[in-house]
């Protein structure tokens, strides 16, 4: 197993919650990391039929067989539990006496909220990302591999095929669990809107553009983009809400929470193909934008992503707000460094009054301007 730069934190919710809840998609390695971290406690899949059937027909035997405490995993396949739960840590003195794992993050909220505010602590486990790579000796890699292959522990961890292994993962997703959430019945029809959005990585959402091109209302692509954000396939980056007396675009920007899935979607199966792709800037943007936001949560940094974007069309890719100030970051693909690169983020930095801005690329000179950029290749910004 690749040891994850999260496993500390889980350890120390363990000693401040009587509960903990570990989110993520599936095959992010939620299941292994609890089973690693609590190996002493009893674990339970309510993926098995037999566990599944107890625990919604008979909810208290089922948790009176662990008097102290389990790991019940994807638990949202219960929600009946939560309530039952809830009971049992009221009662309960020892902390982390329940581990709870979930791949639907807004079923699980929603209960969480109900039944077991602050009383459990809720984390989130987000695919490998280059930094646990890297730790492991197998980060060394070129970025169009990195995006390539993805960064799914089991493509990693035993060396899959990517053009296969995302192939089925999006059988998987779309047949079981979009069907857990909603009852989609033209499957190929929610197959042709995930590769649409696939195709608009790094562009503003348009809610009616997708409608139009996948032949289905306004509603129904609202619902579809909500229950691929709420399965962690794909992640909305907000507009800055700071205006800087300028008149904002407010539509957030579509980007997959894994190159390698958008990258089979996009049908790219080779790194010539990426190379000389015409997604390849929006997926480089893509990757290291969700490189970002792995780190924040698995390091608990507490920093809000956004975008930031005028309607002259002056664009940031990514500010790293931290509320007590933002730094704007620009990424771009290229290996060669030319002042031009940075123009956007020089005209920000003045807009905003920041004396500070990274350049991220593709290329090896690194240096600071007199001007506050800072100009740096994508792997030392990443596992900092």
């Amino acid at each position: 197993m690749i040891p994850r730069s999260i496993a500390p934190l889980l350890h120390t919710y363990s000693k401040e919650f009587r509960a903990v809840m570990l989110v993520g998609p599936r095959q992010s390695g939620k299941t292994t990391l609890v089973m690693q971290a609590f190996a002493h406690k009893p674990y339970v899949s309510l993926e098995n039929p037999d566990e599944r059937q107890l625990a919604e027909d008979d909810p208290r035997a089922f948790l009176n067989r662990f008097p102290e405490g389990a790991i019940l995993d994807e638990v949202q396949r219960v929600p009946s539990l939560f309530n039952y739960l809830q009971e049992i840590i009221d009662k309960a003195d020892e902390d982390g006496m329940f581990i709870l794992t979930g791949s639907n993050n807004a079923l699980l909220r929603e209960n969480v909220s109900q039944s077991l505010a602050g009383r459990m602590g809720v984390l989130y486990l987000l695919p490998l990302s280059y930094q646990e790579l890297n730790a492991h000796g197998s980060g060394e890699v070129s970025l169009n591999d990195a995006i390539l292959k993805g960064t799914y522990p089991e493509v990693h961890q035993k060396n899959r095929t990517p053009e296969f292994w995302y192939a089925s993962y999006i059988r998987t997703y779309v047949e079981r669990d979009v069907r857990q959430i909603k009852n989609v019945d033209n499957l190929q029809l929610f197959n042709k809107f995930l590769m649409l959005c696939a195709g608009r990585i790094g562009q503003q959402l348009n809610v009616s553009s997708l409608s139009n091109e996948c032949g289905i209302d306004v509603r129904t692509v609202q619902s579809w983009l909500s229950i691929l954000e709420m399965t962690y396939i794909i992640k909305l980056l907000p507009p800055y809400y700071r205006n800087f007396n300028k008149r904002i675009v407010k539509s957030p920007k579509l980007y997959f929470y894994d190159t390698g899935l958008a990258c089979s979607l996009l049908s790219i199966r080779r790194a010539n193909e990426l190379a000389l792709s015409h997604f390849r800037g929006a997926l480089v943007e893509n990757y290291l934008i969700m490189e970002c936001f792995k780190n924040n949560k698995n390091l608990n940094r507490g920093q809000s992503f956004y975008y930031w974007r005028d309607n002259n069309g002056l664009e940031i890719d990514l500010i790293l707000d931290s509320g007590i100030g933002f730094l704007p970051v620009e990424i771009k693909s290229a290996q060669t460094y030319h002042p031009e690169l940075s123009k956007n983020l020089r005209k920000i930095m003045q807009i905003s009054g920041s004396s500070k801005g990274v350049l991220l690329y593709d290329g090896d000179q690194e240096f600071q301007s007199s001007e506050g950029v800072r100009v740096l290749n994508w792997r030392n910004f990443v596992i900092d």
